[in-house]
């Protein structure tokens, strides 16, 4: 990862993510991409609404404003259009107000490359290829799920992780999956004063502290939690692993294998990661929902493409 001149959180986010394209994505499945350029072009001044990603990157632009001096977050643009087709994309930007002023324009091709280039902490996308490979590449990453539920509009921004294979490796849910819960158990005790190792996400949080250590605790406008299915006995492992990362998470819920929906709205999550499907389709319902297309619960879908 390159350096930038002073710590700050950065996230690229592709112009399907932001905004609403499905129209204009519609024409390029049907016509072709001379058609879709051509679309375009004719619609260049015709302002894109917003997308699943869209309210979570105007909260973490005022994130700036509530610190004043130099930007501590970073919002790049990431697209498969050219430069050309593309001018649509910051027409919209410039007209919906986001300070975002860094872009890559791949022309047709995966944009995921340029995340490490630019120095990103997350990349969310619609596009679960470009994800996949994003994360295969070790940058932590999801794919934007259609989202029923309404963003909020509370200036604080609250982001949710599921643990196993998101924040931690799935050396322990791959236990669960091929030997059950009670060997799951019995390793997660065996091993509670053992830290997990790191899975795709604890970069991306541990520069969400750094940024949330920018405010003093009662005034920051960042709170995080971990909504996972583990519960008693497992949940120690977690806190110590926790603990060794010297990371701190704002609230921690053990639910012991319970629908995670309704405590993600109860937490008024903006944004949720978590690697399974099921659990991702089931939250979309209340909260935008990045699937984590990583570890042994995506391995099935993998092998059957092969």
């Amino acid at each position: 990862m390159a350096k930038t001149s002073s710590p700050k959180l950065v996230i690229a986010i592709s112009s399907t993510a932001l905004f609403d394209m499905r129209e204009s994505h519609e024409i390029y499945e049907q016509q072709g991409v001379a058609a879709y350029a051509d679309y375009q072009r004719q619609h260049e001044d015709d302002i894109l609404q917003p997308g699943e990603a869209f309210p979570l990157a105007s909260k973490l632009l005022r994130i700036n404003e509530k610190l004043g001096g130099e930007p501590k977050v970073e919002i790049i643009l990431l697209s498969r259009n050219s430069a050309d087709t593309g001018l649509r994309v910051f027409n919209s930007i410039a007209h919906h107000g986001l300070k975002i002023t860094r872009a890559a324009f791949s022309g047709g091709d995966s944009p995921y490359r340029y995340v490490s280039a630019f120095a990103c902490h997350l990349f969310l996308s619609t596009n679960a290829g470009d994800v996949r490979n994003a994360l295969d590449n070790g940058m932590a990453a999801a794919t934007l799920l259609p989202s029923q539920g309404s963003s909020k509009s509370s200036g604080e921004l609250r982001f949710a992780f599921d643990g196993d294979a998101v924040l931690f490796s799935d050396a322990s849910e791959r236990i669960f999956k091929e030997q059950g819960l009670d060997a799951f158990t019995e390793n997660e005790k065996k091993s509670a004063h053992k830290p997990m190792d790191a899975g795709p996400f604890k970069s991306f949080l541990e520069a969400l502290q750094a940024l949330q250590a920018e405010f003093p605790v009662d005034e920051c406008p960042i709170r995080t939690a971990l909504v996972t299915a583990r519960a008693a006995p497992a949940h120690e492992r977690v806190v110590r692993t926790l603990r060794d990362w010297n990371v701190r998470i704002d609230e921690s819920l053990f639910l012991g294998g319970l629908r995670k929906g309704d405590f993600l709205k109860s937490f008024e999550a903006d944004v949720f990661f978590d690697d399974q499907q099921i659990h991702c389709t089931s939250a979309s319902e209340y909260v935008a929902t990045g699937h984590v297309p990583h570890g042994v619960a995506n391995e099935k879908s993998e092998d059957n493409k092969s």
